[in-house]
């Protein structure tokens, strides 16, 4: 479920656990007024009705006390079995009340700000997808880790872009559905007619949201170049922290000939991946200005 970052991050975690609440939901379900009683409840009237029937027949006279005692006893260990096992079972059943309870309400309270991907057509599902596979590239980069994107401007803007992403999806979906259901009826020419616009307007909707999940990926590459440079540049400098014991080797070895000219050529490699990893980074950052521009 993808919920609009607007939401509470305590409601939020509500709704994307309550799938199966809001399916029960659709089809016709709702909470019972009643809560399930309590494991205290069931020992309560398992110990009080025993004992308060023993206790009339005992002041009637209908029983012994040797008898009633007896009798306790054997009814007493099944069921203490029985009110151990039902005490599990009762606790389940009211947290599940109670978790049932509170996605019901968040569930109705927030209706229209989250989506369902489960309600996505094919199409549409691919496309949030994708989205999702550029939008985890950039958040779980090192280079967003370590600052170097924005990371507190991307915390707030790549969720913002999945939300708005699968909002209008779930609406092209639910439309795209109802006019294939009515133009694979058959159609007059009159329809067509009417109909043809209506196509026309759903491709131009899509090919707007595949243009925003165009820019993600975009954006997610640019990244990933990003990502590689720093990775090259972190591995150049720790050569380049231990040129010295390669230095010593080759002077003891007399192999200065052969090696000098390898380590000036690691120095000035080292010079061009610190060039390239802010040609990278800047281009990301273009990137992420494009994506905000859609």
């Amino acid at each position: 479920m993808i919920v609009d970052p607007g939401v509470p991050p305590q409601d939020a975690q509500v709704l994307r656990k309550s799938r199966r609440v809001l399916i029960k939901m659709r089809q016709g379900w709702a909470p019972k007024l009643w809560r399930p009683s309590s494991g205290l409840h069931y020992w309560m009237l398992a110990a009080f009705g025993p004992a308060a029937s023993f206790g009339m027949l005992l002041s009637l006279g209908l029983m012994s006390p040797g008898l009633a005692v007896l009798l306790l006893a054997l009814l007493g260990i099944p069921l203490v079995m029985l009110l151990l096992g039902r005490n599990d079972l009762s606790t389940h059943e009211a947290d599940e009340y109670t978790f049932e309870r509170e996605a019901f309400a968040q569930l109705r309270w927030y209706e229209g700000r989250y989506v369902l991907t489960d309600d996505l057509d094919e199409p549409a599902a691919r496309l949030l997808a994708r989205a999702q596979r550029a939008i985890a590239t950039v958040s779980g980069s090192r280079v967003n880790a370590e600052g170097l994107l924005d990371d507190v401007r991307n915390a707030v803007m790549l969720p913002a872009h999945e939300w708005e992403i699968a909002r209008l999806l779930a609406k092209l979906s639910a439309l795209r559905t109802k006019h294939r259901q009515t133009v694979s009826q058959g159609l007059t020419p009159d329809v067509e007619a009417v109909a043809e616009p209506l196509t026309r307007a759903l491709n131009s909707s899509e090919a707007a949201v595949l243009a925003r999940v165009e820019a993600l990926e975009r954006y997610a590459a640019s990244v990933a170049d990003a990502e590689r440079a720093y990775v090259a540049h972190h591995q150049i400098q720790e050569l380049r922290g231990h040129v010295h014991q390669y230095e010593e080797l080759v002077a003891e070895t007399g192999a200065d000939a052969f090696a000098v000219p390898e380590l000036e050529r690691l120095a000035a490699d080292a010079g061009q991946l610190e060039q390239a990893l802010r040609r990278s980074v800047n281009s990301a950052h273009e990137g992420r200005r494009r994506v905000r521009r859609r």
